[in-house]
């Protein structure tokens, strides 16, 4: 049995390619029968996400890898020798170890984030529901998922942002520690402090207000989002009232001065106060930074955080990576010795029934025989084929954890005769 992997992702395709592949969640049962009918395969997994489209089968012959291509290029409609420019392939171990670096967040555009995981495992479920996936594939999976757990739990891959706004949010959370009682102030309604905000909220933060000098853009993200607005000509009244200040304004001028924000501490009783400038240019002077209790960050200041965290987490990676390859090792062990097992028993059946088959034969040449002369000749003759058995079976063993292992099982199978037709000869 082979496992194919064919797919895509941000790696070999842009945005526009990979939107052309995706799969609707609610087109994925239908798509999952007619590939599994039109690659010819035993299982099957569709896994569609913004950043990829990936198809794992198990099938008896490589040859289903091509067909997967055929059945993307079909399906959507699209031209097969342009998709196959932006296809990879993976086959056996190379496939086992992308699911697993999949499900570790490690072929992500974020390397070490949650939600490929969640994603991955959604899409077994879809598969397994409407059984396409019930064997071999169902137990690659599994372990990815359990991988993709000691991963997490053994090295520090997922601890650091690497995003500019997941970075805010964890500065945040070294300033006030909790901060389901924080109030925040959204001055600018860029794409930046959006997602800002929506990391503070996913952090739990209370209340969050965004003013803008259109209305209409800060009540659209207000929205979005499930904020309050505030008029962009009053803000300065309520700043004190404010925790943490996120600016991503396109005012030419500062919106915030170290006077000002004196003042602002002072009504405060100097309760700290935490602000994120986003802007290019910048929202907020320099010089507030000077203020004891007013903790300011700019863009590059974040910039530095981040890139510092994307060195630790490849530091991390490089551990992950040494985890995913003892867990393939083990895990091919266990699936050959799982594919072995049969041939064994299939051995074992027919050296019995070859047993009692010359035991028939040849007892009326011995005429009456006593209870312990009939144990006797029945164990003789089950040492002597267990002997003969030994070497065979030996071997059946190692290959299994062997490359070329298959050869050596096939042969073997061969010469005990198990794949011939239960009527034939003997």
């Amino acid at each position: 049995m082979k496992v194919l992997l064919t797919g895509l992702s941000h790696h070999t395709a842009p945005v526009e390619v990979r939107e052309k592949l995706a799969f609707p969640e609610a087109d994925l049962p239908g798509a999952l029968e007619e590939l599994r009918s039109h690659a010819g395969a035993h299982e099957a997994l569709i896994l569609s996400t913004c950043n990829r489209v990936e198809i794992a089968v198990t099938a008896e012959s490589e040859s289903a890898a091509e067909r997967v291509s055929e059945f993307l290029a079909s399906r959507q409609r699209l031209d097969p020798a342009w998709l196959k420019g932006f296809l990879y392939r993976h086959e056996d171990r190379d496939a086992i170890r992308h699911l697993f670096r999949v499900a570790a967040s490690l072929d992500s555009m974020v390397v070490g984030e949650p939600q490929i995981l969640g994603q991955l495992k959604s899409a077994y479920h879809t598969a397994r529901e409407h059984g396409s996936i019930n064997g071999f594939l169902d137990a690659v999976l599994t372990r990815a998922f359990a991988v993709a757990k000691r991963v997490r739990s053994e090295t520090g891959i997922a601890r650091s942002a690497v995003s500019v706004s997941s970075a805010a949010v964890d500065l945040a959370r070294q300033i006030f520690g909790n901060l389901r009682d924080k109030r925040v102030l959204l001055i600018g309604a860029g794409k930046m402090s959006e997602l800002a905000a929506r990391h503070l909220l996913t952090a739990g933060c209370g209340l969050i207000l965004v003013t803008n000098r259109t209305r209409e853009r800060a009540e659209q993200m207000a929205l979005a989002i499930g904020a309050q607005v505030l008029k962009y000509e009053t803000f300065h009244e309520r700043l004190h009232e404010i925790d943490i200040v996120i600016t991503s304004s396109g005012a030419p001028d500062y919106l915030l001065r170290k006077d000002e924000m004196q003042r602002v501490l002072e009504r405060r009783r100097n309760r700290p106060m935490f602000v994120i400038d986003i802007a290019v240019p910048r929202n907020v002077a320099p010089e507030v930074n000077e203020l004891e209790n007013i903790y300011l960050y700019d863009i590059d200041d974040l910039g530095q955080t981040v890139e510092q965290n994307r060195r630790a987490r490849a530091v991390e990676a490089e551990q992950a990576e040494e985890i995913i390859d003892a867990e393939i090792a083990r895990l091919l062990e266990r699936l050959k010795a799982r594919e072995v097992t049969p041939t064994i028993v299939g051995i074992q059946h027919q050296l019995d029934a070859f047993s009692r088959a010359e035991l028939e034969r040849l007892r009326p040449r011995f005429g009456e025989l006593s209870p312990h002369q009939e144990e006797a000749l029945q164990a003789y003759t089950r040492a002597l084929l267990n002997k003969i058995a030994h070497g065979p079976m030996t071997e059946l063993r190692r290959a299994s954890t062997r490359p070329e292992g298959d050869k050596v099982i096939n042969v073997i199978r061969r010469v005990f005769r198990l794949d011939a037709p239960p009527d034939q000869d003997e």
